[in-house]
């Protein structure tokens, strides 16, 4: 029997939905990729804690545990304590540090499980912060916070940073502190304004030519303790001007949420591999995990169109999910897990379920239904119902 619910419109209106009844995505297991791909993970909160909701984080660390094992079961790596993960937006670094070493301990006992973890400098007063030292000291907190863990490092974009900062050099001064420092190869984050208005000009410069430039200057001067670099800055074309200019083996990871499947799928461009293609460090793929394990599979058996057919129908979604206000996505990717029965409720960390309109929500469900995403989709109809109920929707 067909699924109907009836869904708020974009105008304002109701308007009846009938699900379109086709099998949700479903990767086989064991599939092994030709590209490194990291879904940056989100928190469960905890509904119970008695605890103020925009003031304090309450963490539900057992369903928030169990989400990343299921990430790892689908092949997918971990990038932990990341935006996704609303660090900078209800989760603070102590939490933060405790789902690192949580994480990483649940990772011993599943093999080849990947998990890179974000160091930043968010524990600092910004207001305090007054020089590059500060920031410095600051970023070498975290990293020996998570090193002492044995994680490896993503180096996140610091607020401070952009904040202090007064030229290029005084990026390169302090990446350069940093990566030589460090006792793995890390990951570096480059993530755009549309994502935290409190980033814009990062590298020291608005023009971003320029910025790259800078982050690729400081790229090749440690070659040799960079994996790769994460951008987010939903240009395909920068991110593809960028990944032909890293030195060899360094890898682009892409944070495009927009155009992810080219990027992925890469353009054979040049002799080094990777600059012809991009990994992947997204938060998207949190939402669409199972699309996005069978679509990696397909394309290292050389099946492109496959490929392109599974993960191009979650690419409208991945839009949705991210459009402006940019920096609100989480609450779409927290969303789609309870509406899949990854969590009991829709609650966030800081009340960040607040951020998205009911009609935001109902377009949402009927994109991932018609990318084939929702995996019980009887119980995602339920629980539509109900979040249609609470907002005077019967």
């Amino acid at each position: 029997m067909a699924l109907s619910l009836t869904l708020p419109t974009a105008g304002g209106a109701l308007a009846p939905y009938t699900l379109q009844g086709s099998t949700p995505v479903t990767p086989p297991a064991g599939a092994r990729f030709t590209r490194i791909a990291y879904s940056a993970a989100h928190v469960v909160a905890d509904p119970t804690a008695p605890i103020d909701p925009w003031l304090q984080c309450a963490v539900d660390w057992d369903a928030t545990i169990a989400y990343r094992q299921r990430l790892w079961s689908l092949g997918l790596g971990v990038a932990e304590a990341m935006d996704t993960a609303q660090r900078g937006m209800g989760l603070d670094w102590p939490t933060s540090l405790e789902l690192i070493r949580r994480s990483l301990d649940a990772a011993k006992d599943i093999p080849g499980a990947r998990v890179a973890s974000g160091c930043g400098t968010d524990h600092l007063d910004i207001g305090t912060v007054r020089s590059v030292d500060d920031v410095i000291r600051g970023y070498e907190e975290q990293m020996a916070a998570i090193e002492a863990l044995g994680g490896q490092l993503i180096v996140m974009a610091s607020r401070a940073l952009a904040r202090v900062a007064k030229s290029p050099a005084d990026y390169e001064r302090v990446y350069g502190r940093i990566l030589s420092q460090a006792s793995q190869p890390v990951i570096l984050h480059w993530l755009g304004d549309m994502f935290d208005p409190a980033l814009a000009g990062y590298w020291g410069t608005a023009d971003i030519d320029r910025a790259m430039d800078t982050a690729l200057g400081i790229i090749a001067a440690h070659a040799g303790k960079v994996d790769g670099i994460k951008i987010s800055l939903l240009d395909k074309d920068k991110e593809i001007a960028m990944r032909r200019r890293l030195p060899a083996g360094v890898r682009m990871y892409t944070g495009d949420d927009f155009n992810y499947a080219e990027l992925i799928a890469g353009d054979g461009h040049g002799s080094e591999p990777t600059h012809g293609q991009s990994d992947a460090l997204l938060g998207i793929f949190d939402a669409i995990a199972p699309a996005a394990s069978a679509a990696l599979g397909e394309l290292a058996a050389g099946r492109l169109d496959k490929f392109h057919a599974i993960l191009g129908p979650t690419v409208p979604l991945s839009r949705h999910i991210f459009a402006a206000p940019t920096r609100f996505y989480k609450t779409g990717v927290v969303f789609m897990a309870w509406l899949n029965g990854h969590q009991s409720h829709f609650t966030m960390v800081g009340g960040q379920q607040s951020t998205r309109s009911l009609p935001h929500l109902a377009e949402l469900f009927r994109l991932a239904d018609a990318a084939n995403l929702l995996e019980q989709p009887e119980l995602a109809a339920r629980r539509m119902k109900t979040l249609l109920a609470l907002h005077g929707i019967e």
